[in-house]
């Protein structure tokens, strides 16, 4: 198949979301894997199993565009071979005149790293490359977790990192070439985002000398495996050049929302008094008896804490992490400026916020609230839901009134409107639910 450099991936309309078309491209069954694989065991599944290949997202062409013509810089490259990552030194440069900044990728300097077995890791794809931009998107919607994409080139023969964990569940999908993986049970389930492989370095080295892995097979171009965050891995090219995309899923843990409770016991003014004055906190003794009253007064906060209290908390540490579909601002101001009554809008494809109608009524998100008169509720509700509207359908509004609250959100960035994202590569995904 020819691979246009720069194609995007196109998700399904906003009322097929549910069918959640990203997350179809990496599994056959999405209930099955969400009930018997999310989180818990690893699953590998063959191209013919799936819907299409995955070289409309990336390919080796694409890599090597954005490894010689993009202007990369660090962190978006990663250079190993045997687990040893490279110095930045020794593959960056200044870009020359116009250009000066020292650490931009040497695309000669990684083909000559690439030609002596080294491992080429093009991280946050989700952030360079269009394709992948509105595939992240879309299946960050789909999986209610954040997303981020990074692609693995690998020559042949070579291995670019030994067994490890992540503390991320992956999506591994195979663009090119043949790569063994090499799948085994956690030595540590469920690892947090601070409790990396490397705290368990001589537990994993035995595990993937002395058990049997879950998972020993070759993947080939459209293939797909689920690695679930603490399972170990590592992979090796066979007789080509293999490149695969690594699509991590940040997990929202529960612990995160034991922590989120947690904070909030900052509201109880029990829990704020001093500690007895010359009390040693490292003294087992001391803190016997302190810790009944404390761990009861903590009882206390966490059974009377609801959900209300936690949402707000939740929606500012969780929605800054997943970014909402790109506009582009020259069309984007453009559109902005000619509005009229036969304008189509519609909101933003993965934007996260809560509208409270009231007076005023409030429209959360992820960085601010903005307030709109009690009387534009209904069409504030029309909008958001994700479908395209013509700005003169717009209900309980007069003309001026549609043109002037439209307008407002267009400015802060809520709506867009499909024709000038038309006029780039960029997907339309629309995951049209509101956010809790």
């Amino acid at each position: 198949m020819t691979t246009v450099l720069g194609a995007g991936y196109r998700p399904e309309p906003a009322a097929e979301a549910v069918d959640r078309p990203a997350l179809r491209r990496c599994v056959v069954n999405v209930d099955e894997f969400a009930n018997s694989y999310w989180g818990s065991r690893a699953l590998l599944t063959h191209a013919p199993d799936l819907p299409a290949p995955y070289d409309d997202l990336f390919s080796l062409p694409a890599a090597d565009e954005l490894l010689s013509r993009r202007g990369l810089r660090t962190p978006f490259l990663r250079i190993a071979k045997n687990g040893v990552v490279v110095g930045d030194s020794q593959f960056t440069g200044p870009g020359g005149v116009g250009a000066d900044i020292p650490d931009q990728v040497r695309d000669d300097k990684v083909a000559a790293l690439f030609a002596d077995g080294h491992t080429v890791v093009l991280q946050a794809l989700h952030r360079t490359w269009p394709p992948l931009v509105d595939f992240a998107t879309q299946l960050s919607a789909d999986a209610g977790h954040p997303v981020q994409i990074n692609s693995y080139l690998t020559p042949p023969e070579s291995r670019g990192f030994s067994a490890h964990y992540d503390v991320h569940d992956v999506f591994v999908l195979q663009v090119a070439g043949e790569k063994h993986w090499t799948v085994h049970e956690p030595v540590h389930p469920n690892p947090l985002r601070n409790q990396p492989w490397t705290d368990h370095s001589t537990a994993v080295a035995a595990a993937a000398r002395d058990k049997a892995p879950v998972v020993d097979d070759v993947l080939r171009p459209g293939d797909a495996l689920y690695v679930p965050r603490g399972f170990l891995h590592s992979a090796k090219a066979l007789g080509g050049v293999s490149a695969h995309l690594t699509v991590g899923l940040h997990t929202l843990t529960r612990y995160l929302l034991v922590q989120e409770l947690t904070n909030l016991a900052a509201n109880e003014p029990d829990l704020r008094t001093a500690l007895p004055l010359g009390f040693d906190p490292t003294d087992p003794a001391q803190l016997d008896q302190l810790l009944p009253h404390l761990k009861q007064l903590l009882i206390n906060h966490l059974t009377a804490a609801t959900a209300a209290d936690l949402t707000p908390a939740l929606r500012r540490r969780t929605w800054s992490t997943t970014r909402p579909e790109p506009i582009p601002p020259l069309a984007h101001a453009a559109a902005t400026k000619s509005l009229t009554a036969s304008t189509t809008v519609r909101r933003r494809a993965n934007l996260r916020y809560h509208l409270t109608p009231g007076n005023p009524t409030t429209l959360q998100l992820s960085d601010r609230a903005i307030t709109f008169p009690e009387s534009t509720a209904q069409a504030l509700t029309h909008l958001l839901d994700g479908q395209d509207h013509k700005v003169g359908d717009l209900p309980t509004l007069t003309p001026a009134d549609q043109l002037t609250l439209v307008r407002r959100l267009l400015t802060e960035a809520v709506l867009i409107t499909p024709t000038s994202q038309a006029e780039t590569p960029l997907s339309q995904a629309r995951p049209a639910r509101e956010q809790p």
